[in-house]
């Protein structure tokens, strides 16, 4: 139950930091200024804090499409992965209901949104930066890569990703961190929830099979 618990409240802080900077500074992805590195910025750093902190716990994936990559390449069994799911959204609402008090659903929740109204053109975009990072993330964490370091590149990659993808769709890259903030905001958000769900999922696939080809032999 410790890597459980140990999801949930990851997955709360990102949302709860991630998604609650970009309502504070007013990033809304219209033009590249402050308020949208420091929203990339939040989100890539709240994946550092809980990557040296619950990381040795659960693997810190606080994400159902990197649990999804890590299932596909061997990394944990589906009853795992089955929960692990299960307590990234759960700790997804958490960190959106505390945000949800703290500011009001009027604010956005930092929810995501469609790019100019076209779900392939939202759908590809989420699936290709989802298909980065997790692919990122199957590298740096294989025992061929630098784990001491994994941490930050992770947090780094994500950062990276949120700089690019801001613009387009909000960033979501992650199933949870989209289900917390929409199943309070309603509309839309909810409405095109499937997207940030379908996608990163997609993408995270890709990612396991792209993997499985080039990962080195031991």
């Amino acid at each position: 139950m410790k890597k459980y618990l140990a999801e949930f409240i990851g997955t709360m802080v990102l949302v709860l930091f991630g998604c609650g900077t970009a309502v504070v500074v007013g990033c809304n992805g219209a033009e590249p200024n402050a308020a949208y590195l420091m929203t990339a910025l939040a989100f890539g750093l709240a994946i550092v804090a809980m990557a040296y902190s619950i990381g040795n716990v659960s693997g810190c994936h606080v994400n159902p499409a990197v649990s999804i990559g890590v299932l596909l390449t061997g990394g944990m069994g589906v009853v795992d992965f089955i929960c692990y799911v299960i307590a990234q959204c759960a700790g997804a609402l958490a960190g959106a209901a505390i945000l949800a008090w703290f500011v009001g659903t009027g604010s956005g929740l930092g929810t995501n949104a469609l790019y100019q109204g076209d779900v392939v053109k939202s759908l590809a975009i989420e699936g290709v930066l989802t298909c980065v990072f997790v692919l990122t993330i199957l590298g740096v964490t294989s025992r061929s890569g630098h784990n001491k370091f994994a941490g930050l590149v992770i947090g780094l990659t994500l950062t990276l990703i949120h700089i690019f993808g801001i613009h387009f769709t909000g960033t979501s890259v992650n199933p949870a961190r989209s289900f917390g903030p929409a199943f309070f905001v309603k509309g839309a958000a909810w409405t095109d929830l499937w997207v940030f769900v379908a996608a990163p999922l997609a993408g995270a696939i890709v990612a396991a099979v792209i993997w499985k080809i080039i990962e080195p032999e031991d």
